[in-house]
């Protein structure tokens, strides 16, 4: 494995820090009180190339390897401080956009992988239910076969981007006794009739992020919406998941070298008892694990990148990335607030939205319980 940088690709992270910091930062604090989700930065990191980053050039992406994806990602989180816009875009890019890549028909990637890419729709995914969250295939959400298509009726919750949305991926299973096997994927407009979007779901951290539920009430879909065969919805579930959670983690890296270096710089300048709080030993320390996590969250991150790019398996590096860089940037996020102190308590430092951001890592794409699950499972446990 080699994690050397060419000249190209570091400028290129220059070019998105920039284009971050210049374009995404202004009322940041205000769009996270009123959780409002910005559709001009959407479509500004549209027309920067941020949502086709790794989609092929046929489809309006730039055919960018992983590891140079992973590295803009950083770049996007360490210019924007936009923890909810970047957490939305990656929720579209790896469990809308890489399925439909991998597992949709020639028609289904000309109808939703350019307007995605380009920004001009926005796409969500539906798995979870109110009554299946980590245990996802035990879902009440039905697909009849009938003739021509199929009828959905059931709901899915904790939806990123639904209450903008255009189209969404969802799961349901044609057939409970099957398990997992029953389980098939569909691609459905909004406007569909029988579909709808309800409530916004208002959250502790990501506010910048929209939340939503989708119900289906006898929804018909005809034959061409199904993605992928009949009762592969566990497997297209699977490879998306694996996607999502070696990259939708990305940009925390970015966040947490900014977060370091504010705390850094914080600690010089604070005082007390007559001398800056980063000559306590306390204080330093909380901030050396503040690096020792950030590089080593790091190197976890690069190496999935990079089995992903040899089109190896990373099933369980990924589950160990999701796993450590959620939970470093909880842990980073709890430090930072110490070293500021009362001030990092207070909303208008912009210290204490990055733990509220953060919680919510150890949560999506399997809680940090499954995650351990996966890696158990393989280490023969």
């Amino acid at each position: 494995m080699d994690f050397s940088w060419s000249d190209e690709q570091l400028e290129y992270k220059r070019a998105v820090i920039d284009f971050a910091k210049k374009e995404l930062r202004d009322g940041l604090m205000e769009r996270d009180q009123k959780a409002e989700f910005s559709r001009e930065n959407w479509n500004k990191c549209a027309q920067f190339g941020i949502q086709g980053l790794p989609f092929p050039e046929a489809y309006g992406g730039a055919d960018t390897d992983i590891l140079t994806t992973m590295l803009t990602m950083e770049g996007l989180g360490y210019g924007s401080a936009d923890n909810g816009l970047i957490f939305a875009i990656n929720a579209q890019m790896w469990s809308v956009q890489m399925p439909i890549l991998k597992f949709g028909t020639e028609a289904q990637k000309q109808k939703y992988l350019p307007p995605m890419i380009r920004g001009e729709m926005i796409g969500a995914h539906g798995m979870s239910e109110p009554d299946s969250g980590s245990d996802a295939y035990s879902m009440r959400t039905r697909a009849e076969k009938v003739e021509g298509g199929y009828v959905l009726n059931g709901s899915k919750t904790f939806v990123t981007n639904a209450p903008v949305a255009d189209m969404a991926v969802v799961f349901a299973t044609v057939d409970p006794k099957r398990g997992m096997w029953g389980v098939t994927g569909f691609v459905v407009d909004m406007g569909t009739p029988g579909f709808t979007v309800s409530r916004h779901i208002d959250k502790m951290g990501l506010r910048t992020s929209p939340m939503g539920e989708l119900i289906f009430e006898d929804c018909f879909l005809p034959e061409e919406n199904r993605l992928g065969p009949v009762g592969a919805g566990a497997n297209i579930f699977k490879d998306s998941m694996e996607w999502e959670r070696a990259c939708i983690l990305g940009s925390h890296i970015g966040a947490m070298e900014l977060q370091l270096e504010k705390s850094i710089a914080y600690a010089r300048e604070r005082e007390q008892f007559g001398q800056p709080i980063g000559k306590f030993q306390t204080v330093a320390n909380r901030i050396v694990d503040m690096k020792v996590r950030l590089e080593t969250a790091r190197l976890l991150l690069y190496k999935v990148a990079w089995l992903k790019s040899e089109g190896k398996s990373a099933v369980m590096e990924a589950a160990m990335a999701k796993l450590y860089l959620g939970e470093a940037f909880v842990q980073s996020g709890l430090d930072a607030i110490r070293t500021f102190g009362g001030w990092g308590y207070m909303t208008e430092f912009e210290v204490e939205r990055d733990l509220r951001d953060a919680l919510g890592g150890v949560l999506y794409s399997g809680t940090s319980d499954i995650q351990r699950n996966i890696i158990a499972r393989y280490l023969g446990l």
